[in-house]
């Protein structure tokens, strides 16, 4: 498999997931698969592969590493090195919005506001979890904390 392709198909993987989630938030279907493991499992088993062809069979950029802001930039020049980090995205973004969305459900926030808090998390990660706390706590649903209340 080329580093296109993966890349192509990691992306891929995780449309169902965050359509299911947007569009299907209170779906059987959406709780057996996105609020279950089953993501954050294969993910996370892709990521971790690619971590080990890094660090144990040198599939990485010979200057990267975690000392120094060029050795992490070095981590990137790398194709797998950008799967790494791109799974590493997909995985935890997609965790959020699975949070979020269960959040939503439990406190009875409305989808409109769950919804694009979920969106902006698949595009742009942290803003979309900010979006979706500020929102909550507006409508006093809950404050900014992540904790029960």
């Amino acid at each position: 498999m080329t580093y296109e392709l993966a890349f192509t198909a990691i992306n891929l993987s995780v449309l169902p997931a965050w359509l299911l989630l947007i569009a299907l938030p209170r779906s059987d279907i959406t709780k057996a698969v996105v609020h279950s493991g089953i993501y954050p499992l294969a993910l996370g088993s892709f990521y971790a592969v690619c971590l080990a062809l890094s660090m144990f069979f040198g599939v990485s950029s010979e200057e990267a590493g975690f000392a120094s802001i060029g050795a992490v930039s070095a981590l990137f020049d790398h194709p797998n090195g950008v799967l790494i980090g791109w799974s590493h995205y997909l995985v935890f973004d997609l965790f959020v919005g699975a949070w979020i969305g269960r959040d939503a459900l439990r406190r009875g926030v409305t989808h409109w506001l769950a919804a694009p808090g979920m969106l902006f998390s698949f595009v742009f990660g942290p803003v979309g979890l900010l979006f979706y706390l500020i929102g909550r706590a507006a409508t006093g649903k809950g404050g900014l904390s992540l904790a029960e209340s």
